[in-house]
């Protein structure tokens, strides 16, 4: 798709290169352990990359309002780079960004040329006000009240806000927030400055990692605001805006999982490259490099494709991603954590120390699973939009996908976009096997099917983008190939084995007897043939180890 919105990639590529020097600059190694031991806030630092020198915020904005106006695609660029470098840092600075969203998406033009243009003049630390002690990812469910402030004439002309936020990243050190709060027509979103009168911050919380991010309550006991700070000045908006954010935003975590894991991957390759163990490299060793290594430089790069596939299309200007943003960072916080995992074996009693940082990058990834939405909401929501358009449409959503991957596979053979087909049709048919008998009510099952779901549908923005690469002559392309070509393997075998979980459960249904056995169905399925998951599974890992090795410096 042609980018329509977002800079250009010269202009990309020049603030990824102006962060890395202020990083390499200011933020070593040593520094990093030292803000995570002292759960430190790095003021000054933020405050830097907010100041007119360097000005990474206005990425985020508007040129309206003094932004550079970038899109999807570049908050994902950067927001992946920011994360391989400390990802306590990268969520303190791109929660400016989540907080200023909900203007963006449902301000006046009056509220967007006053909030915006303040934040991009006066670089003000930004913070989002969503969830609450008994209200998490359940944004529906928030307590904090609004109540009307009405004149003489019962004209309103201002709010009351009364509440308790939780677990707000930059709760502690914002200057301006924005709030979701129940007004008498339906949550809606506040612009509150931190100066406002029954401001004040809670908890600071302990946390296990990003500790270099602010992460603290905030309470409002009787804060009033006046009527223009309701965003878009009509209530009960707040969860059509929270929703639209998502869409964003769920991408944008995706590739923190994605910077994080990978930043400590390639500390893993590079000790691995050095450390000798029974006369050679660790990297040498073909089941270090396939199970520790290969794997997991899969797995990110599959989610790499799949992030700027969607930024992309955001940029379109593509209505209606909430799902693809779920099953961003879904599969891509999971890929990074797993990574991160891996890169401690990788490293053995090193990795397990704190000096060598992927100790610390393991903590810190870890809560890309949990904030944004955890793991199991994002699953719960892939599986339920995925099942209805299923369902409706008798097949035709994933049927069209399919078609798509086989005609690619002519095209351009030797990427895996035919094993990927395979496994796109046999999912739709598990769909509506599990439908037909009405199973699908268990979440076990739902959790599974949207595990199906999110690796044949990661699979083939893959296939997508090494036929993209191929086409171009791109060097990479042939290591693209091999990459896509495991990874829609490995997709087929998570269809073999869930497809095999949901049949089982159809199993004991009375409905059942009627129809098709589950071992008669599962039989028909082109994942039931075990060589279609594994055939050249192994030399391919090999190969992929190989190439991991050119490839970091």
């Amino acid at each position: 798709m042609t980018q329509t919105a977002g800079l250009s990639p010269e202009m990309r590529e020049m603030i990824v290169q102006t962060l890395r020097q202020v990083v390499q600059r200011d933020l070593p190694d040593a520094t990093l352990l030292g803000l995570d031991a002292r759960d430190e806030f790095p003021v000054a630092f933020i405050r830097q990359l907010l100041s007119p020198d360097v000005g990474l915020h206005l990425i985020f904005l508007p040129e309206a309002v003094g932004g550079l106006g970038g899109g999807a695609l570049d908050i994902c660029r950067v927001s992946e780079e920011m994360a391989a470098i400390d990802l306590g840092v990268a969520t303190a600075f791109l929660a400016i960004c989540l907080g200023t969203d909900p203007i963006i998406v449902g301000g006046t033009p009056e509220q967007k040329s006053h909030w915006l243009g303040r934040i991009a003049a006066e670089g003000l630390i930004v913070a989002y006000g969503v969830t609450e002690p008994a209200a998490g990812s359940n944004v529906a469910a928030v307590q904090t009240r609004a109540d009307r402030v009405t004149d003489a004439d019962g004209n309103v002309t201002g709010y009351r806000l009364n509440g308790t936020k939780q677990f707000i990243t930059n709760g502690g050190v914002a200057e301006l927030y924005t709030i979701l709060a129940r007004t008498p027509d339906g949550p809606s979103f506040f612009v509150v400055e931190r100066s406002a009168p029954g401001l004040s911050s809670g908890k600071h919380e302990d946390k296990h990692g990003i500790r270099a991010s602010d992460t603290s309550g905030v309470v409002l006991e009787d804060v009033v605001v006046p009527a223009s700070q309701l965003i878009g000045g009509v209530e009960g908006q707040g969860l059509k805006q929270a929703n639209a954010v998502f869409g964003y935003t769920r991408v944008m975590v995706g590739a923190f999982g994605l910077g994080a894991g990978q930043a400590a991957l390639d500390r893993a390759v590079r000790y691995a490259r050095e450390r000798i163990q029974f006369g050679a490299p660790l990297i040498e060793k073909e089941g270090y490099g396939s199970k520790l290594i290969a794997p997991h430089w899969i797995a990110l790069a599959a989610g790499r494709a799949y992030v700027e596939e969607i930024a992309g299309r955001l940029d379109g200007g593509e209505p209606d991603l909430q799902v693809e943003g779920s099953i961003a960072k879904y599969w891509s916080t999971e890929a990074g954590n797993r990574a991160a995992e891996a890169a401690i074996q990788a490293l053995g009693g090193y990795g397990y120390a704190r000096e060598y940082m992927v100790e610390k990058i393991k903590r810190d990834v870890r809560i890309t699973t949990i904030y944004e939405g955890t793991s199991e909401i994002q699953q719960s929501i892939i599986f339920m939009f995925r099942w209805k358009a299923t369902v409706r449409g008798k097949g035709a959503w994933y049927e069209e996908l399919a078609a798509g991957l086989a005609a690619l596979d002519t095209e351009h053979p030797g990427l895996g976009a035919g094993i990927a087909a395979a496994a796109v049709r046999d999912l739709n048919a598990t769909i509506l096997y599990a439908h037909a008998r009405k199973t699908t009510g268990r979440q076990s099952l739902q959790f599974r099917l949207a595990d199906m779901m999110t690796a044949c549908e990661v699979a083939g923005a893959f296939c997508r983008r090494a036929a993209a690469l191929a086409a171009a002559g791109d060097p990479d392309a042939g290591a693209v190939a091999v990459m896509s070509r495991v990874n829609a393997r490995l997709a087929m075998t998570a269809v073999r084995e869930g497809a095999a979980v949901c049949a089982a459960g159809c199993a004991g249904d009375g409905s059942a007897a009627a129809g098709e056995s589950p071992r008669d169905f599962l039989a028909k399925l082109a994942c039931s043939d075990p060589l279609a998951c594994s055939e050249g599974l192994l030399d391919d890992l090999a190969a992929v180890t190989a190439h991991v090795k050119t490839k970091v410096t």
